[in-house]
Parts: C-alpha cells; structure tokens; sequence
C-alpha cells in the first residue's frame, strides 16, 4: 500500500507540475485556461501532440526542443514538474493525507506560480495574490486562529519598513548616487507584503522570522552576482520568499533543534 500511495504522489506531482506550468504561461498573458484547450509551442504556436506533452518524459525524449520548430524548450517546464513533485512527496511524508497537507499544498503550489511569474516579469496577477491570501486565511481560521494576530503583525510590519526603506532610496540614495531612476524605486514590490504575511501567520511568529531571515540571506547571492557584473537587475523576491517558507516549514524540528542547542530558546 505504501508503494502504491508514493507512486500516486509522484504522478499527480507531476501532473499538477505540467499544470502549473500552463498557468505560469498563460496567466500574465491573460490566455484563457479552457480555450485553446491544447498547449501550443510559443515559438511556432503548433499544436502539442498529447505524447509530447507527457510530465518531465517528453522534454528528456524530445532533447528540450519542439518537434515542429527545432526551438528550444524553456528549463521552467522541467524544473516546475519536478519541484512540484518533489514537494508533494515530502509533505505526503511528513503530514499525510490531512486537512494541513491539501490547504498547506494548495499555497505552496500558488507560490510555485506566482515565483516563476515574478522571476519573468517582475510583478504577479493580483488575482493569485487574492486567491493565496483567501486560502490562507481560511486554513488559520480553521486550524491555527491563534496565528492570525500574526498574519497582520507581519504584513504591518513589512509595510512600515517599506515605508521607511523606500524613502531612504528614492529621497537619499537617489541624490547620493544622482540616479532619477531611483526616484520612483520601491524597496519591497506590492506583491512581496501579502507573502510575507502569509509566511507570519502559517509559521508563526518564531519560525515566521527565521523564513523571511533565510528569504533575505538566500536574495543576497544574486544580488552580489549583479554587483560583480555590474548589471543594474531588479531581484524577484517572492521565489526566495517561498524557498525561506518551505525550507523552514519542512525542517521545523531540526530548526528547533539547532536553536535549543545554541541555547536561544
């Protein structure tokens, strides 16, 4: 039975993975999810043939280039199969099949989407933002309502800080570096508060800080990188905000672990 139920999990992980993946496509350019009914190459706009539309399979067989055009097929495809279902498959492990497993599975795959759309344009639909807040709140209401003075102290907090920040930037470092660029700059995007909110009230006030920590210092690298390269990049904050979530939502023992052993609890 085991077997039988890790198997069911890597298969629906991969087939919401392909799903998720039309989203991230079809979302930020307000294609309809029903029509077209069939996924077309966005190089050549050929109908998919459903063998060459099979989760993960189908990219490794077809050497990640489309059959009609010879173009090459994004990495995004396989990474979010993958991601997806690996993911699954650990909070399968951890929590089974119970009402925490389907509201907490249901946010992470929105993060899923709202990441990779982020990581392209730089902004997310305000609908996923609605629709992952809705979620999240209801699950707090149902089995966590203690968190949810946390859920606003997060997002209030955040805001202040981006208040401050965002003035320094645009009224200070604007006239430091003489950069008119930097006169309309936000320091947090509109999209990152209502995350960050959410990470508060899932994990709480203590693990809450440690994920947006992990969050911030996992930014830092590629920020780094664009400063070596000296390209001028606006960093996509919301796919290290769902890594910071994940990471600490999944290891929450071990990092409880740590922080007794270094005596800070």
């Amino acid at each position: 039975m085991e077997g039988y139920n890790t198997t069911t999990i890597i298969l629906c992980g991969l087939i919401i993975g392909s799903f998720l993946n039309v989203l991230i496509y079809r979302l930020p350019l307000n294609i309809s999810l029903i029509n077209p009914k069939r996924s077309v190459c966005p190089s050549c706009n050929q109908i998919i043939k459903w063998y060459e539309n099979i989760p993960l399979l189908s990219y490794i067989f077809m050497k990640a280039q489309c059959s009609s055009c010879n173009s090459n097929i994004s990495i995004v495809y396989p990474t979010v199969e993958l991601f997806t279902t690996l993911i699954t498959y650990i909070l399968y492990t951890q929590i089974g099949f119970t009402s925490e497993f389907y509201y907490i599975i249901s946010i992470i795959y929105l993060l899923i989407v709202l990441s990779f759309i982020d990581i392209k344009f730089k902004a997310v639909p305000d609908s996923l933002l609605v629709i992952i807040t809705t979620t999240t709140l209801l699950y707090l209401l149902t089995n966590k309502i203690e968190n949810i003075p946390t859920f606003f102290i997060f997002a209030g907090g955040i805001f202040i800080i981006d208040l401050f920040v965002t003035y320094y930037i645009q009224n200070i470092k604007a006239k430091i570096l003489k950069n008119n660029l930097l006169e309309n700059q936000k320091a947090i995007g509109e999209g990152d508060i209502p995350i960050i909110a959410i990470i508060g009230g899932l994990l709480g006030l203590q693990f809450g800080i440690i994920a947006i920590f992990i969050s911030a210092t996992l930014a830092i690298i590629p920020s780094i990188l664009n400063i070596i390269l000296k390209k001028e990049i606006e960093t996509a904050f919301i796919p290290f905000l769902s890594l910071g979530f994940i990471i600490t939502y999944t290891n929450k023992d071990t990092i409880q672990k740590i922080l007794e052993g270094l005596n800070i609890l």
